[in-house]
């Protein structure tokens, strides 16, 4: 068996982190240690951590992608889980996470879709329909490998390892799983497994705001990553070190 540690970024959503850290209470296997990285709540987050009994961290650099980062350095387990503050895991999730990577490799993380819950009816549709296996497709196809959903994954601590100092976390308007995607370099396997899935929130959706605000953070995150390396140049990268060394 290997260790897990999960990590919850935040900010002012105690009311779902709360509902989420019951549901890691649940759990078939139980996450040896769960992190919520606080970035700069003025609710009651942090009676919700102690209550729960999981450690928080405070962290003052804005932004998700800090915020996630600082977690992933503060975890000490040989998998690093990632869930979304209004994520729902059901009570295999953990489970599930630990049997793909213990045979998987020490290089590899593996993602998994969502089911929306709450919002309207039409913003739980889109979220199923259009937004996840667009990203999956079109992310995908520009990296030439699975992409990283922020709601659901998990990688090999060894896997960070590899991304640590290449991550932006100091761009707040960048998506941390979409950076952390792209920069994951070709000897770490991604694996999609659609049986991976957690209860995720169409709040995203409720407004044309809302959704655009997800969508202009995408494309800040893509120029930003397009000019550290471009895609073509990313995926003639990959592909040379999987025809070496995946045959």
């Amino acid at each position: 068996m290997s260790t897990i540690s999960v990590v919850i970024p935040t900010r002012n959503d105690a009311q779902p982190l709360a509902v989420c850290l019951e549901a890691l209470a649940r759990q078939s296997r139980r996450a040896d240690e769960v992190i919520v990285v606080d970035n700069g709540s003025t609710d009651n987050t942090a009676e919700v951590c102690a209550a729960a009994g999981v450690r928080r961290i405070a962290v003052e650099l804005p932004g998700i992608a800090a915020a996630t980062a600082r977690g992933f350095d503060e975890a000490e387990s040989e998998i690093i889980a990632r869930l979304d503050t209004d994520s729902v895991p059901p009570a295999d999730w953990l489970e599930r996470v630990e049997a793909i990577l213990d045979r998987a490799g020490p290089l590899t993380a593996v993602s998994g879709p969502g089911e929306f819950y709450g919002g309207t009816r039409f913003g739980r549709w889109l979220g199923g329909n259009v937004w996840i296996p667009g990203y999956r497709w079109a992310v995908g196809l520009l990296l030439g490998h699975p992409p990283l959903f922020g709601s659901n994954f998990a990688l090999r601590a060894g896997a960070w390892e590899k991304i640590r100092g290449r991550v932006h976390r100091g761009w707040p308007p960048v998506h941390d799983d979409l950076d952390m995607s792209y920069q994951i370099p070709p000897e770490v396997s991604v694996l999609w497994e659609p049986a991976l899935r957690v209860g995720v929130s169409a709040r995203p959706f409720d407004s044309w705001h809302a959704a655009g605000r997800r969508l202009s953070m995408a494309w800040t995150t893509f120029a930003v990553e397009f000019r550290s390396e471009p895609p073509l140049r990313r995926r003639r990268r990959r592909g040379r070190w999987n025809r070496t060394h995946r045959r």
